[in-house]
């Protein structure tokens, strides 16, 4: 039974039934973490293709169908996660998963009206997670909005704390300036988490120099965080205004959280039904029927006065294209939803801003589930980002026992090298820490850092 566990820790037997952009996003990095995964999908191409290019076993058929969870092995299986297209079958696939297995399920839901009902669903089908791309994107996009200077918002700590990422711009105060002095720059206390410069990427220590073009990372309570980059000389305050182009489910989510912060939204739409639905779920939007793609259309609505600017069409070289055309005849804050496309240095130099991709942030939820659950070592992961095209993890571990790294000052623990533990949330309270600080059970404790894989708190240490 010893024996068992501790194999477990070290690897998960997983399914994954459909093999999309968030399937083939899932089946490359638990692969790659040392899972044994096994996929399954109605297409044998994309079964035999995937089972060829990664050590994985594939099944082809129905996903909800007993005896094909049979064949995948769903009797010896962990985690099972369903990401096809529908709604409605993957939470089918979970509900027959749990009925043969005691394995974990999630499933990932798009509809609204289901994700209205994600409490209820999670405990009367007993998944473990229901996950809504659509709904995270517009989330993630929200935050950047309410805070445009930044590149990118990500939120630790149940929302207490960001991380944020922004670019140096010329004669700022922080260009030449050691990290070890950031306190001349600001008296806000934060932690500089890590750099990018000339394509490397740096976790600092308090000797490194800041330069102009940079692109910065750094961690503080959200209040904080705002006032930090308000003393640095960036403009803090939320865009009053958006247009949207493509009226599908994301633009959906994200027009009702910016009109909830008091926000006005425009989308433009070429389906007349859906302007019409959109109406009715979005009365105090404007919603326009035509073509976003339609330069004189844009024009008209007022592209050029507007403070933001967000692309949500299916087709991401549209939203690239768009981006771009913002960018050049506009001040405004623009965030690209890119779906497909996996040319990340094209994409990179092309400078369009702030990007997200939908499929990693569904996978990154996953991706820290199944690492909690190799974990028998007393903390648990709660959030998980990668930074920098996932050269960087900024990881949140809840601290759950006594162990090695607790009631021990933090600059007598044998760190490992490339890490930083950013803050300590403390029954509510964002602490950056300092040498003197101790770790307690209960804390949550991020830490960012070039390392992979880490799945327990104790994985900090040398």
């Amino acid at each position: 039974m010893f024996q068992h566990n501790t194999d477990k820790k070290h690897h998960l037997n997983v399914i994954i039934v459909g093999v999309g952009k968030v399937g083939a996003t899932l089946v490359d990095k638990l692969t790659k973490e040392g899972n044994d995964v096994t996929i399954i999908d109605k297409n044998p191409d994309v079964v035999q293709s995937m089972s060829s290019l990664y050590d994985v076993m594939g099944v082809v058929g129905n996903g909800a169908s007993y005896s094909v969870q049979m064949e995948a092995g769903i009797e010896k299986t962990d985690l099972f996660i369903a990401v096809t297209e529908s709604d409605e079958l993957n939470l089918l696939c979970c509900t027959v998963a749990k009925r043969v297995s005691n394995c974990s399920a999630i499933a990932r839901v798009r509809t609204p009206d289901y994700s209205k009902e994600v409490g209820y669903l999670r405990e009367k089908l007993g998944l473990a997670m229901i996950i809504n791309p659509d709904l995270e994107s517009a989330k993630e996009v929200a935050r950047i909005l309410y805070l445009p200077t930044a590149l990118e918002v990500n939120s630790f700590a149940h929302g207490q704390a960001e991380l944020i990422k922004f670019k140096i711009p010329a004669d700022n105060v922080l260009a030449n300036l050691p990290v070890s002095q950031l306190g001349k720059a600001s008296t806000h206390k934060v932690l500089i988490c890590a750099v990018e410069r000339d394509g490397q990427v740096h976790i600092p220590s308090g000797n490194f120099i800041m330069e102009e073009g940079d692109i910065v990372s750094f961690v503080a309570n959200r209040k904080v965080a705002k006032k930090f980059l308000d003393a640095i000389g960036f403009n803090t305050r939320q865009v009053k205004n958006t247009m949207i182009i493509g009226g599908g489910t994301s633009a959906q989510y994200l027009a009702e959280q910016l009109l909830h912060a008091g926000v006005s939204v425009k989308i433009i739409e070429k389906d007349r039904e859906r302007c019409e639905e959109l109406s009715l779920l979005l009365p105090k939007a404007i919603i326009i029927n035509g073509d976003g793609t339609d330069e004189e259309l844009l024009k008209e609505e007022g592209i050029h006065s507007v403070e933001s600017f967000v692309p949500l069409t299916g087709i991401d070289e549209e939203n690239i294209m768009l981006t771009l055309f913002a960018r050049q005849v506009s001040s405004a804050k623009v965030v690209t939803k890119i779906n497909h496309i996996t040319f990340k240095d094209v994409i990179n130099n092309l400078d369009l801003g702030s990007v997200i991709y939908p499929r990693y942030i569904t996978s990154e939820a996953i991706i820290a589930y199944a690492r909690a659950k190799k974990n028998s070592l007393g903390s648990n992961i709660e959030t998980l980002y990668h930074l920098f095209d996932s050269r960087v993890e900024a990881i949140e571990f809840r601290v759950q026992n006594e162990s090695k790294i607790t009631n021990i000052p933090l600059m007598d623990l044998s760190l490992k090298r490339n890490l930083l533990i950013s803050f300590i949330n403390r029954n509510g309270s964002i602490l950056i820490p300092s040498g003197q600080d101790c770790i307690k059970v209960g804390d949550t404790v991020m830490i960012v850092t070039t390392h992979t894989g880490f799945n327990d708190i104790l994985d900090i240490l040398d």
